[in-house]
């Protein structure tokens, strides 16, 4: 229950849309009730009258009923647009808040997480999280107003009855639904948890789908797809029946209730202590009671699903980010040197040490080149700048002052980062490019272009600067994509520039092109460059060896 609650607390600033949808709801369903048991009592009195056996007021009842009605169909309509807008709301603001509490995160504490299962939990896990309001939230909340307005109504007419009614609508609205909730737990976390494992084994097979072909492992991971959609089928089949259970044992009930307000009130009106028209009231009173909790046996068969779904939001946000950002920043330094002092990092408490008492200075403007075997920390040195990741013990300077006097958004905004793995989104030539500077206009994307002699390429593509990429920038060959990216460092005009592996797969007249972008953009900055190809580390002023963690100093002489 503690993630529900934790869940109810960040509905707070919508708490005034909660509140009318309750209302509202409650209104209709007391309006269904009123309007059901009135038109009984008024056809029954009616009936009796047409036969002589009484007399009734024709418009007062009449009227009643016809305002009844509206207040029931307004009423409804209302209640939907309330708590749909409430519930559109609240999607909003779950997603944007999980993201703000994902972003400290990344890389460090998501990187034992599949893309696939954050997505689902960004996604799927969030959208079911709406049922909370509309299927819990709001029938328990009318539950409880509709059950103390009618029982109190009863009291005045049958004391017997209405503590029958009572104690039908205990049982519907309590027993049952805590009986479903119980029984469902299992079912609906299993239910979860298989989903979002199944969303995670599709994006594998897609993203995977040639390395599947080349080692014909295709079959395989189709089995595996289909033994998660087996399991996850089997989770929903066991939530249907417990669904199909408690609507049954609702309506059991239901009937029960109303047999026994039957035998209560029959007999006062054989014994004329009761007139006919009141007996059909009460009876009808009773039946369109239960309208209140009947929804409320199945909300709680799925409330396992809901738990498990916050849960599995919580269980990330809780994590504590690997850095921790000052309250207040030291100023902007003169001169963006480096300098690594006696640094170690250990990406986990279990594992070796991935830097080892390092050691290393870069003047400003200065391009240093550092070399090293795969592992033997490179790229560590710039997830340390990057503040991706924090160290143990030493000192990491810039400008002569700790990295630690800066968040970690500022230093990543005095650095421009060209990697390997460089990420192209599935949107123009444009968009990727302002993701460096948001207000740079057409003519300075064209400028930064030439520099990397890309403009004439892009130039000849029909839609130009309009050419959507696709998904990771399939549309552009390696070399291209790789000066895009240098491109949009130069854009960033950052003080430092790191470099990892720039010209890593590339042709040689690809990495031709690149090595020339990357003389322009390196000019007059503070450069990094990781790289084990000759031909980019004859553009360094020194090269530095890392080998199992700790540095080796090198002079580019012996390159």
């Amino acid at each position: 229950m503690k993630d529900l609650w934790r869940l109810l607390k960040l509905f707070g600033p919508y708490r005034r849309w909660l509140v009318a949808g309750i209302l509202l709801s409650t209104g209709v369903v007391l309006a269904n009730v009123a309007l059901l048991a009135l038109a009984g009592w008024f056809i029954t009195g009616m009936a009796l009258a047409g036969l002589g056996l009484g007399t009734i007021n024709y418009f007062t009842p009449a009227a009643a009923i016809r305002g009844l009605a509206i207040v029931r169909s307004v009423g409804r309509y209302g209640e939907r647009l309330v708590t749909h807008e409430a519930t559109l709301r609240l999607l909003t603001r779950l997603r944007s808040w999980f993201y703000t509490q994902l972003e400290p995160l990344a890389p460090a504490r998501l990187q034992h997480y599949h893309s696939g299962d954050l997505l689902s939990r960004m996604r799927a896990d969030i959208d079911t999280l709406e049922h909370f309001y509309l299927q819990v939230v709001v029938p328990c909340a009318a539950a409880v107003l509709c059950a103390l307005v009618m029982t109190a109504y009863l009291l005045h007419l049958n004391i017997t009855v209405a503590l029958a009614l009572l104690a039908g609508l205990l049982l519907v609205g309590v027993a049952l639904p805590l009986a479903a909730g119980r029984l469902g737990a299992a079912a609906g976390t299993q239910a979860v948890n298989r989903y979002s494992d199944l969303r995670a084994a599709l994006a594998d097979a897609v993203r995977g789908m040639a390395e599947l072909h080349v080692y014909q492992a295709l079959t395989r991971q189709a089995t595996h797809i289909r033994d998660l959609g087996t399991t996850l089928v089997a989770a929903q089949r066991r939530m249907a029946c417990i669904d199909a259970i408690g609507d049954a044992a609702a309506a059991l009930a239901t009937r029960i209730t109303l047999w026994l307000a039957l035998v209560m009130v029959i007999p006062l009106v054989t014994a004329d202590t009761l007139g006919g028209p009141q007996l059909v009231l009460i009876a009808f009173f009773v039946l369109a009671a239960f309208e209140a909790v009947s929804p409320l046996p199945q909300a709680f068969a799925r409330l396992g699903e809901t738990r498990a779904a916050a849960r599995r939001l919580f269980e990330l946000v809780d994590a504590e980010p690997a850095v921790t950002d000052p309250h207040e920043e030291a100023p902007e330094p003169a001169a963006f040197s480096i300098d690594f002092h006696g640094v170690t990092l250990r990406y986990s408490d279990s594992a070796a040490a991935a830097l080892d008492g390092v050691n290393l200075h870069v003047d400003a403007g200065e391009c240093v080149g550092i070399v090293g075997t795969s592992g033997s920390g490179k790229t560590s040195l710039f997830n340390l700048l990057l503040r991706f990741h924090d160290f143990e013990t030493g000192r990491i300077e810039i400008g002569g002052e700790s990295i630690r006097a800066w968040r970690g958004a500022t230093l990543r905004r005095w650095c421009a980062v060209v990697d390997q793995r460089t990420h192209l989104f599935n949107t123009s030539i444009r968009d990727n490019l302002r993701l460096a500077a948001p207000q740079a206009d057409d003519n300075h994307l064209w400028q930064v272009l030439r520099q990397v002699a890309l403009a004439d390429e892009v130039a000849a593509m029909p839609q130009q600067l309009d050419t959507v990429l696709g998904e990771t920038g399939t549309r552009l060959s390696g070399g291209q994509a790789r000066r895009l990216a240098i491109a949009r460092a130069l854009l960033k005009n950052a003080p430092i520039l790191l470099l990892d592996e720039p010209t890593e797969g590339l042709d040689a007249e690809s990495e031709r092109r690149v090595l020339q972008s990357l003389a322009t953009v390196m000019h007059g900055h503070t450069t990094l460059l990781i790289s084990h190809r000759l031909q980019a580390l004859q553009q360094v002023d020194r090269v530095v060896c890392i080998k199992a963690g700790k540095n080796l100093a090198m002079s580019a002489e012996s390159i």
